[in-house]
């Protein structure tokens, strides 16, 4: 399992000639750091007096946040198994009429279960950022830079999601399969830039206060 390496691990295998991981399990890691670093705002909210108010709240985001958090660590190593599909299929013969027909089927059901991967990740993310624009609100302003952090990490992580979605896109003939998914990749990234450049405005704001 790739998510129970150390980090000099899984960046020694992310630099090597390995196939995985790769760029998808990369999202993948980033966005569940991204998230991670709204999970520690909450810790660091919960408990004050001065945020008494939005205590229970922030312990709901929490709760949430974990969920996600978790499971985009899950899909750092999903995206290494989906990835062995399409290699696989790769490798399949192709010598007669009916091996490269066996050959084509494997690889655009392999493709087609390789895109859902990362779009997952852009999924997992863009709840993620909502998450995060709430936390902009009402997180402790001393940790509200960690919140800025987390929301450019998940952004990372949807545009890159999109990037690894469209290249496995790339070999599928399904028209209509393509067509839905970029329709729904850019709706989705459109939200999320949206959430994500209105948090961090937020925060800038509220960092500005801090030091005034």
């Amino acid at each position: 399992m790739l998510i129970k390496k150390t980090c000099e691990e899984f960046i020694e295998l992310l630099a090597s000639r390995e196939p995985v991981p790769g760029g998808g399990g990369a999202a993948a890691l980033v966005g569940a750091i991204g998230m991670a670093l709204g999970n520690m705002v909450g810790n660091l909210t919960v408990g004050k007096e001065k945020y008494k108010d939005v205590e229970k709240e922030v312990y709901e985001i929490m709760e949430k946040a974990r969920s996600l958090q978790d499971h985009l660590l899950k899909l750092v190593d999903e995206d290494a198994l989906v990835f062995k599909d399409v290699a696989e299929a790769y490798k399949m013969p192709k010598e007669t009429e009916e091996q490269k027909k066996q050959k084509e089927e494997a690889m655009q059901k392999a493709l087609k279960k390789a895109c859902s991967v990362p779009l997952d990740i852009m999924k997992t993310a863009r709840k993620a950022l909502v998450l995060q624009r709430r936390l902009a609100d009402i997180g402790s302003r001393l940790a509200i830079s960690d919140v800025g952090v987390g929301t450019y990490c998940l952004k990372a992580a949807i545009l890159s999601g999109r990037l690894n979605v469209i290249i496995n896109l790339n070999g599928i003939k399904d028209e209509e399969f393509v067509k839905k998914a970029y329709e729904d990749m850019d709706e989705l990234v459109r939200k999320s830039m949206e959430i994500a450049d209105e948090t961090n405005r937020i925060v800038e704001e509220r960092l500005k206060k801090t030091k005034a």
